[in-house]
């Protein structure tokens, strides 16, 4: 709950500590209207739920008790299997530290608490990972209980509240119950894994102790998770801010303002930091150096920390970048949100707007003209939960192949993730989407661009499949499907709640600043590529891709993965499935087609022309001239490569360019897709393990 006004009055006292590695720009006590104006802040985040009942708080507290006696006596339990002597099992000891939201004391309801298991010498990582794990499963209130995939955590629901577990491991023989973390001492003679274990602790305890108010520190980073969770740009995963990065931002601000309460610290916040010169770092304390040989940020030492767009240095050592997922359009985005807010506060405090204002979520699936649809699917829970936190943590990658491309301005994938489309299939799949906007830039001049997505979209399934088989957790029927889809089509893409909610809250205000600069490709069919599983039923014979990477797959046009089509299309379509028939597969199953009533309604905007030529993405020589795949070479997966091989198959390859319009203006655009020649003919390739697609998707930019 927030503190009432009158204790942060109280509080909010002329302070002559020197926090930051810089003066304060002003140390102007509160005014009664910042006053009225915080209450009225409180007021307004209310509703969202970002305030946690005491009842449920003392909840947590109780539930957090639990798991430390159960700590300790796990460690009194090894300690003696272990031949510890008795006088030190006495006082061994261990304890559960908080980190995150919860020990900031901002988390929301029904969020989960990070926690860290701390423990003497004597045990090992492995003892928290097996008996540890043995001995919560005994406990009636866990539930949910299970082992991170790609992160050294238990995660588990303890009387219905989520808790994540790390384990550290420090050189102690007896851990004190008034153990400070913050010791930089703690960290000699700790391997690498207990020391990032510790790093959360670490860096959220020096926040706490870098901030002059504790309350208005709350409150303002409260209200700032809020403002960025609805503006779509919190997920430090996805190339945004976590939240640490913004408890470090508001921190910062606390800083420069010491004396503000929130209302005063919100707009500044938004002040500041909308004209920060980045990549200048933010620092809450000068760097200091341990003497340990652990790597630090530091641009002066390492070559990579240089190109860090928008570095947030974490206060604690080993000194880290926070943002170091930090994308040109993640920035540049999160940029643009900061001069916004700074516009909206500036009403706030004119008493020309209210608070819920700046809460106004933007329509997202308004503001651009394209978008990139993605589709990652498995056929079990478990299955599809690790693979969509995998395909998840590399959609940055796809981001920044999208901004390397010579004709996009930008890329902004949306952080919140949908489920997928249900099909009417008798095999049960999960699968979840996330939507990226795409800016294309103005044309120059009144010839005609190509811009091809293949390459971009390739190399990024490549990546994700290459880092399922290397870490083992691929499973067949695990897939992904990328798509390109205008605006209107989403609806026919996401849930009906996504949708509506977006137009509820839709502002145009801002939004077209964005898209002047772009071509208006409205585009009336759509273009999907079908990355297919490298285990499930792929092509035998394909021909080797022209790519970088050599890598081959298939391609298929989102009418077809509907099942049906306009009729003016329906026969040379056909002949190409019947062909993938022919070879013995079954078809991918694929997301209804987004496009399938603009082109019952406009049939005479797209045809389907039979192509003389053979598409330039396929190689007609022998295989052996082609790359081979960087997997293909690795004697280990020999085995998987042989299966792989054997177990593909091709559906469709289309070659799709976009040409203008004659009815419509000279910037508007159609799709016209053109059938590739028969594939029968082509040579069979060297075993890949990755069936990634290579179809050619190229866009014709007409003035």
């Amino acid at each position: 709950m927030p503190a009432p006004i009158t204790s942060q009055v109280q509080t909010a006292q002329l302070t002559r500590k020197h926090y930051g590695i810089t003066s304060p720009i002003s140390l102007a006590q509160p005014k009664e209207a910042d006053l009225v104006l915080t209450q009225k802040l409180i007021e307004t985040l209310r509703p969202f739920g970002v305030f946690e009942e005491e009842l449920e708080l003392q909840r947590r507290i109780l539930v957090l008790g639990k798991l430390n006696t159960l700590v300790q006596v796990w460690i009194r339990e090894i300690s003696q299997a272990k031949n510890i002597p008795s006088s030190v099992i006495d006082n061994v000891c261990g304890k559960i530290f908080t980190f995150g939201s919860y020990r900031l004391g901002v988390h929301t309801k029904g969020a989960d608490i990070d926690a860290l298991c701390v423990a003497p010498r004597h045990l090992e990582r492995s003892d928290f990972f097996s008996s540890f794990y043995e001995k919560l499963k005994e406990q009636e209130e866990v539930k949910d209980l299970r082992v991170g995939s790609f992160v050294p955590v238990i995660k588990l629901s303890f009387d219905g509240i989520e808790i994540d577990i790390l384990f550290a491991r420090l050189a102690l023989q007896t851990i004190p119950e008034n153990l400070d973390l913050r010791d930089d001492g703690l960290l000699k003679n700790l391997d690498i894994r207990c020391i990032r274990s510790l790093n959360g602790c670490r860096v959220t305890d020096e926040i706490l102790h870098l901030v002059p108010n504790i309350e208005n520190f709350r409150l303002t980073l409260r209200a700032i998770k809020l403002w960025a969770k609805r503006h779509n740009i919190y997920s430090n995963i996805l190339g945004f801010l976590g939240g640490v990065s913004w408890a470090m931002l508001v921190a910062r601000t606390c800083q420069l303002y010491p004396n503000a309460v929130a209302s005063t610290l919100v707009h500044k916040f938004f002040l500041v930091f909308s004209k920060w010169e980045w990549p200048n770092p933010v620092l809450l304390k000068q760097p200091e150096d341990c003497n340990l040989n652990l790597p630090v940020w530091d641009p002066r030492v390492t070559p990579s920390d240089r190109y860090h767009l928008m570095p947030i240095i974490t206060p604690a050592y080993p000194q880290q970048n926070s943002t170091y997922n930090v994308s040109t359009s993640t920035r540049a985005i999160m940029v643009e949100e900061f001069k916004r807010g700074l516009a909206i506060t500036d009403e706030i405090l004119l008493n020309k707007a209210e608070w819920s204002k700046l809460f106004e979520a933007p329509n997202f699936f308004q503001k651009y003209k394209h978008y990139i649809v993605l589709l990652a699917s498995a056929q079990t829970e478990k299955q599809h939960l690790e693979w969509v936190g995998l395909v998840e943590s590399k959609i940055r990658i796809l981001v920044g192949n999208l901004e390397k491309n010579e004709f996009i301005t930008l890329a902004h994938v949306n952080p919140q993730s949908f489920p997928g489309p249900k099909e009417e299939s008798e095999k049960e799949e999960f699968s979840t989407i996330w939507v990226i906007g795409v800016v294309f830039k103005k044309m120059e001049g009144p010839e005609n661009l190509n811009v091809d997505l293949t390459f971009d979209i390739q190399s990024f399934t490549d990546t994700v499949y290459r880092q399922a088989i290397t870490s083992k957790m691929f499973e067949a029927d695990m897939k992904i499907t990328a798509m390109h889809v205008k605006r209107k089509q989403l609806q026919q893409l996401l849930p009906k709640v996504a949708i509506q909610r977006s137009k509820r809250k839709h502002s145009s205000d801002g939004l077209r600043v964005m898209n002047d600069g772009s071509l208006d490709l409205s585009i009336d069919s759509d273009n999907s590529m079908s990355v297919p599983s490298p285990t499930c039923p792929s092509a035998a014979k394909i021909a080797r891709a022209s790519s970088p990477q050599g890598s081959t797959g298939t391609a298929t046009n989102t009418s077809d993965l509907q099942g049906t089509m306009d009729t003016s299309r329906g026969n040379n379509v056909g002949n190409s499935s019947s062909n993938a028939v022919r070879k013995g597969a079954a078809p991918l199953k694929q997301p209804t087609s987004p496009v399938q009533h603009d082109s019952e309604k406009k049939p005479e905007v797209d045809s389907v022309q039979q192509n003389p030529h053979p598409s330039p993405c396929l190689s007609a020589g022998p295989a052996s001239k082609s790359p081979a795949s960087p997997l293909g070479n690795e004697t280990s997966e020999k085995a998987k490569v042989e299966e792989v091989r054997q177990r593909s198959h091709v559906e469709c390859f289309l070659n799709v360019e976009v040409v203008p319009s004659e009815g419509e203006s000279k910037t508007e655009t159609e799709l016209t897709i053109a059938s590739n020649t028969d594939l029968s003919d082509v040579p069979i390739l060297p075993a890949n393990p990755i069936a990634v697609v290579k179809n050619s998707i190229k866009l014709r930019l007409s003035r």
